[in-house]
């Protein structure tokens, strides 16, 4: 899977562009670290200046200008452009000091960056798919000069982190959870594609700003839409049949609607939905080693019933099962909460995905009292809604358990159902915390408490290389589950300790590759790959991933 060099040129074999056209290749270009060899053979003599500097000094340089940028959004334009110009050296400077990269990539920046994205849009990167485009999808994917795209991140836009319908300035998404697949999980960027589908909006600030980038009209529903989208599906399948498809924040019933159609037709997941779930239960994992408690002991009550939390309730589910509970037994573990109360049985209309977790009890509209009435062992927040983990909710936490989990989810900061600071503050040092935005260490009565972040790169970046590696032909639950224990059992004990329920950030490539094995191994076990099961899994997944360095090019 890993290519060479050589299939990115545009003359084939090992015959490289030249001159400025090698230098403006992103995928190629070396900047000042071309040798002389290398500035004599290709045309780059007088193109560049006369020191050569290695990867190593580049990498310090571009530090130096990084850390000098007064805001976070101006760093993250800052990587963006870096990107566009040499993706080697990106990678190589992101992968280096992950942690402190993350969360200008990705979140919380990168929602900022969204909602600025027409103001900062500098040069192409990916495909905008509109609906003035339908009947000619295939022509314009066939646009995109890469030929062997084996990885796409395709967003309609409609439901952005947590801050709702972005239309075509949702692009900044599908690119930064493919720069997160290259740096976390070795996947090569040559092989990847960001696309947004612009359907149009129904924000009304963008429909009335003359600035903004996407086609102007209300976001087209119903029938229409879908047969944009089978258009697009087909398009895919038939330009890209190896094609890994992840859909990425689309709308609750959209989302919903996309996974049942395609995922057993293409080889396709939808991370807002299954790979949420994943971390998430890796993270009740490791909180039920903290607890001493086995998971099927846990009491979930959910804030928000979309496509996160109703994800993470029904591998929760498939979790307990596997532990010997029955459907019934494992669903009554699960409680949801959504903007109409507690979702119950004879609340009418419910959706499919809330109505699996009904519950045969009285109503109420009051957060506040069904968490002292069930008594929740975990509290998860991933409904965008800021705050609503309040101080009275937390100490009712505590009251009920030695050790309360409080997941607080939701995407970016701005949404935080609350703060490591506040839950460790009000249940008195006792939580268990994990956030979707990181925050700080907090120091409480002389214990230093260092919250997890259940961000889903500990996740999707190593299920696509397992999935890449494999050529399966579907993405499973299964998959998902396997990579949910892989990357609880990564926790140490020392982690645990100071409160992380995930690893650290500086090990996630040790984490991608042992979960891109797993499911690698069950797409092989299954019967799913489409390629002949390697001697060792793991080291064939190992000798794939792209590592941010130069090639010789003499």
């Amino acid at each position: 899977m890993q290519p060479s060099f050589a299939p990115i040129t545009a003359h084939g074999g090992r015959d490289y562009p030249t001159g400025y056209s090698l230098m403006n290749n992103g995928l190629l270009n070396k900047g000042t670290a071309y040798t002389d060899a290398e500035r004599d053979a290709l045309g780059l003599r007088g193109l560049l200046p006369a020191r050569i500097f290695p990867i190593e000094q580049q990498v310090k340089r571009a530090l130096g200008n990084l850390r000098a940028k007064n805001s976070d959004l101006n760093k993250y334009i800052f990587l963006n452009a870096l990107q566009n110009r040499n993706e080697t050296l990106y990678y190589r400077v992101v992968l280096d000091h992950l942690e402190e990269m993350m969360p200008i990539v990705y979140t919380p920046t990168v929602g900022q960056a969204c909602l600025e994205y027409g103001a900062i849009f500098r040069r192409p990167r990916g495909l905008w798919i509109t609906m003035k485009d339908r009947g000619r999808v295939a022509e314009v994917l066939a646009n995109w000069p890469i030929q062997d795209v084996r990885l796409i991140v395709v967003t309609d836009g409609e439901r952005i982190l947590g801050l709702g319908d972005l239309g075509a300035l949702g692009m900044g998404i599908p690119i930064g959870k493919l720069a997160l697949y290259t740096a976390c999980a070795g996947v090569n960027p040559y092989y990847c594609l960001p696309i947004t589908l612009d359907v149009g909006t129904d924000n009304p600030s963008l429909l009335d700003d003359e600035m903004y980038i996407g086609i102007d009209q209300r976001r087209t529903r119903g029938e229409e839409y879908r047969e944009f989208i089978e258009e697009f599906v087909q398009a895919v399948e038939a330009r890209y049949p190896r094609c890994l498809l992840q859909f990425e924040d689309f709308g609750n019933h959209n989302a919903f609607d996309l996974l049942a159609r395609y995922r057993d037709r293409v080889c396709s997941f939808n991370d807002d939905i299954q790979g949420t779930a994943s971390v998430a239960l890796a993270g009740l994992l490791s909180a039920s080693r903290l607890q001493g408690m086995r998971l099927a002991d846990q009491k979930l009550l959910f804030f928000g019933a979309g496509e996160a939390a109703t994800g993470i309730g029904e591998l929760f589910v498939a979790a307990l099962r596997d532990e010997g509970l029955s459907e019934a037994e494992a669903r009554a573990k699960c409680w949801f909460f959504d903007s109409k109360g507690l979702i119950v049985m004879s609340r009418d209309k419910l959706p499919a995905n809330k109505r699996a977790f009904a519950q045969n009890v009285e109503p109420t509209d009051d957060f506040l009292a069904a968490v002292k009435q069930l008594r929740p062992s975990a509290l998860i927040g991933a409904a965008g809604v800021a705050a609503v983990f309040t101080q009275e909710v937390v100490e009712a936490m505590a009251q009920s358990h030695s050790r309360p989990i409080i997941f607080a989810l939701s995407n970016p900061t701005s949404k935080a159902e609350c703060t490591a600071e506040q839950a460790y503050t009000w249940s008195k040092g006792t939580a268990i915390f994990a956030s979707g935005s990181p925050f700080p260490a907090f120091e409480y009565e002389g214990r230093t408490l260092v919250s997890g972040q259940g961000n889903n790169v500990y996740i999707f970046p190593g299920v696509g290389m397992g999935v890449l590696a494999s050529a399966s032909s579907v993405v499973t639950d299964s998959m998902f589950l396997a990579a949910a224990r892989e990357l609880a059992a990564m926790v140490t004990e020392e982690e645990l300790a100071v409160g992380r329920v995930f690893p650290t950030l500086t090990n996630i490539r040790a984490v991608s590759l042992r979960i891109a094995t797993a499911v690698a191994r069950i797409a092989h076990d299954s019967g799913y790959a489409r390629v002949p099961r390697p001697a060792d899994i793991e080291a064939d997944i190992k000798q794939r991933m792209f590592e941010p360095e130069y090639p010789s090019y003499v």
